[in-house]
């Protein structure tokens, strides 16, 4: 079944053992000077050790300025060079092959990360900065051409196997080769051959500074996706000009900053959605092509390759969700395999902020050495209470361990508001975290108990050693006048299917519950406003995941009232208060209510003192996102 990504294939002179790749991804997981870490390093390595047949690391700076990202890697300086060679020596002796993606972020930083104004070849700011960048002047072009050189000559020095020159997603040489951001009218601009001569002199100053054979990548957006950017039919014409520079691959990619949800994905994106942007570039050149981009899944990969859309396939926040992905995929493990669900909260949303990066769906992402799963010295019987994906997580890190692990759960099914989480528009995947949750519990044999509300007498009777308290939150009712009144119901009911709903609907809050909600009942051909107290919807909401559900919102004519509170609710009716005036919305069939949610955790106060340990994470501990559920169940796993 998988015969074409585990074929070898070579990149210039070098053999690489599948066609899976992890590609760049800023983790900022470096010392601020540029230099390694160990959690870089071990990082890295789990990659190597999971079967990846090449890892290309994010984009190391050529200088101290060039940065987008505070703690990103560096290879500026000859004091830099030992650390990352420590890190090219782990990685190939678990087997793998890395590139180093070299790279000047241009415009798209600020003065508040680097300390000097950003650089761009014109003096138009980047739309999502207000800071309007210095314009090169040719002598200073020449300057960064060298450095380039200078940082792919030490990326080799350092015992990597390949460079890739980043030239996608709006960065410095981006910014030359795309009308989008070059307004230069000297040898550098106006025609296709001056904005690429920057990518075209750096392609051959690092030629001649490491030599005929080392291989050379270079990665570019297919398309901007922006008005009077790059598209297909222009960057077919570059990357024949690349090739006949010297370079050994071409990595197809898409976006800039300002369409940064084509750049990174969320799940209401297609599946490989750009993989006909790499074919395009594939009927024109003759290196291997490589494409990127929603591509979660072994058996998409396989599809890919064999379609002829591209030679390599990169596989970014799959290989977040689960480095092993391609071992397990060689041995027929597939359901084992942690897919990636789009969601962005520990990738994208903690970049964004300029945090280190990490993962929903594996909490072992960027902590490999901190959270290594280890068998127990003495083993426990571990009694967990609720099933929804804390509950779960703990319990498969305990019973990993080698502890006698029961579950309770209340309702007849595992996954808990995870399983309403996953019912709204392009929420689907993630039912995936709870097929396989649900797949290690029964391999590690974790004893079960569906339909089962835990109580003082049955703690007393399972006797256990460690109580885990993983019982979530409900839905907040707020103290409205008329909450009570027929119609009234709760958006956690609608989603569940457990309350049928009308045709003309309010939904009352504008969180992501009732955002969601909303756009669920819509898509099924409900009238649907929202009523949200703030000045704003989603506020907390990742930005990419917002992009594409106030699209959808928009689409199916949501109408939505912000900086607005519901006075009283009637059979029928609601009366809101907006800018100072009271107004009526009627002829209604049903009140949705999303507030917000609270803690459910009466058994930590009833049981104190009665169990030997207690340990509550998840919602029931505090309301919040699933990312801290997860690591929280992780962690309480280990604490055994």
């Amino acid at each position: 079944m998988f015969k074409k990504i585990f074929e070898p294939i070579k990149i210039g002179e070098l053999e690489i053992k599948n066609r899976l790749v992890v590609p760049a991804m800023v983790m900022n997981y470096c010392n601020s000077d540029g230099t390694a870490t160990e959690r870089y390093i071990a990082y890295h390595e789990a990659k190597a050790k999971g079967g990846w047949g090449l890892i290309i690391t994010e984009d190391y700076g050529i200088d101290e300025y060039a940065k987008g990202f505070r703690r990103i890697p560096g290879l500026w300086a000859d004091f830099q060079i030992a650390g990352h060679k420590e890190l090219t020596e782990r990685v190939h002796k678990q087997g793998g092959k890395i590139a180093a993606q070299i790279y000047h972020a241009g415009r798209q930083t600020d003065s508040s990360i680097t300390g000097v104004q950003p650089i761009a070849p014109s003096p138009i700011n980047n739309p999502t900065s207000e800071e309007v960048p210095h314009e090169l002047t040719v002598y200073e072009i020449k300057e960064i051409v060298e450095k380039f050189g200078d940082t792919a000559l030490r990326a080799q020095k350092a015992g990597f196997d390949a460079v890739e020159i980043h030239g996608a997603h709006g960065y410095l040489i981006n910014q030359f080769m795309s009308p989008f951001s070059n307004k230069r009218t000297d040898a550098y601009g106006g025609t296709i051959i001056n904005r690429t001569r920057f990518a075209v002199e750096i392609i051959q100053n690092i030629r001649a500074k490491v030599g005929k054979e080392f291989p050379l990548l270079f990665r570019l957006s297919g398309d901007e996706f922006v008005e009077g950017g790059l598209t297909i039919e222009d960057t077919k014409v570059i990357s024949k000009i690349i090739e006949e520079a010297g370079v050994n691959a071409i990595h197809v990619s898409q976006g800039v900053y300002k369409t940064m949800h084509y750049v990174i994905q969320p799940a209401a994106v297609p599946h490989g959605f750009s993989t006909d942007l790499a074919a395009e570039i594939k009927k024109v050149v003759s290196i291997p092509v490589i494409t990127v981009g929603r591509i979660n899944d072994p058996l998409i990969a396989e599809s890919v390759l064999l379609s002829g859309k591209a030679d390599m396939v990169a596989m970014g926040r799959a290989s977040l969700a689960d480095p092993d992905l391609p071992n397990k995929t060689l041995a027929g493990k597939m359901g084992d395999i942690i897919h990636c669900i789009g969601c962005m909260q520990g990738c994208v949303g903690r970049i964004g902020q300029d945090l280190d990066v990490r993962c929903v769906v594996n909490p072992l992402t960027g902590k490999e050495t901190e959270l290594e799963i280890k068998e127990a010295e003495e083993k426990k019987k571990v009694v967990v209470v609720g099933g929804g994906i804390s509950g779960m997580e703990a319990s498969i890190v305990a019973a990993k361990r080698g502890h006698e692990v029961h579950l309770f759960e209340k309702e007849e099914a595992l996954g808990g508001q995870w399983l309403l989480a996953a019912i709204p528009p392009s929420k689907e995947e993630l039912n995936t975290v709870t097929v396989w949750q649900k797949g290690q519990l029964e391999q590690l044999g974790v004893i079960v108990h569906l339909n089962t509300k835990l109580n003082e007498a049955t703690i007393k009777e399972e006797n256990p050693d460690t109580l885990i308290i993983a019982t979530g939150a409900k839905p907040f009712i707020p103290n409205i006048p008329g909450i009570h009144s027929e119609g009234v119901v709760i958006a956690q009911d609608v989603l569940s299917g457990k309350t049928e709903v009308g045709q003309s609907i309010v939904v009352i809050g504008g969180g992501l519950v009732g955002a969601e909600t909303a756009a669920h009942l819509a898509n099924h051909g409900k009238q649907v406003i929202i009523v949200e107290m703030q000045d704003g919807i989603v506020k907390n909401g990742e930005d990419s995941v917002n992009h594409f559900l106030f699209k959808d919102l928009k689409e199916h004519h949501v109408e939505i009232l912000v900086s607005t509170a519901v006075k009283e609710i009637k059979p029928g009716s609601i009366t809101i208060e907006k800018d100072h005036e009271i107004k009526e919305i009627s002829n209604l069939d049903n009140v949705v209510i999303a507030i917000g949610s609270k803690p459910v955790n009466a058994l930590q106060e009833q049981l104190a003192g009665k169990v030997e340990k207690i340990i509550t994470i998840g919602d029931a501990l505090e309301v919040r996102r699933a990312l801290e559920a997860m690591e929280e169940g992780y962690r309480a796993g280990l604490a055994i």
